[in-house]
């Protein structure tokens, strides 16, 4: 018998690991796509803005880990730059890239979103 990872297989069997893995990606893209669907979810990405974003940023966005969030900190800025930085990340820093997670388009609303939101 063969001995992959933590178990063993007996000859002529193959381990289900590589489907598993393949499995779980797929799962991944699935779920992936179906969140950056044609339409956008303005209630789903507020979600992701409080939540996701919200754990580094602060639950109110007022801070935390990363900078504050709120439309009057971020006034000074352009949408561009705001997309860009939640679709590449900042280098160096706790900020990731979210592009393999969420469209251009959702990127752009939350930077539009954060720009407007009324100050909390």
């Amino acid at each position: 018998m063969a001995r992959l990872g933590h178990r063993t297989v007996a000859p002529g069997r193959q381990s289900s690991q590589p489907l598993t893995s393949v499995l779980l990606a797929g799962a991944v893209v699935i779920a992936t796509s179906a969140f950056a669907a044609d339409t956008l979810n303005p209630d789903a990405l507020k979600r992701l803005v409080h939540q996701d974003c919200g754990s580094c940023h602060g639950l109110s966005l007022k801070g935390g880990l990363g900078p504050d969030l709120r439309s009057q900190t971020l006034q000074h800025y352009d949408p561009d730059v705001l997309t860009g930085v939640i679709l590449d990340g900042i280098p160096d820093t706790a900020m990731p890239p979210w592009r393999p997670l969420i469209t251009e388009e959702e990127a752009e609303w939350i930077a539009r979103y954060l720009l407007q939101q009324e100050a909390q």
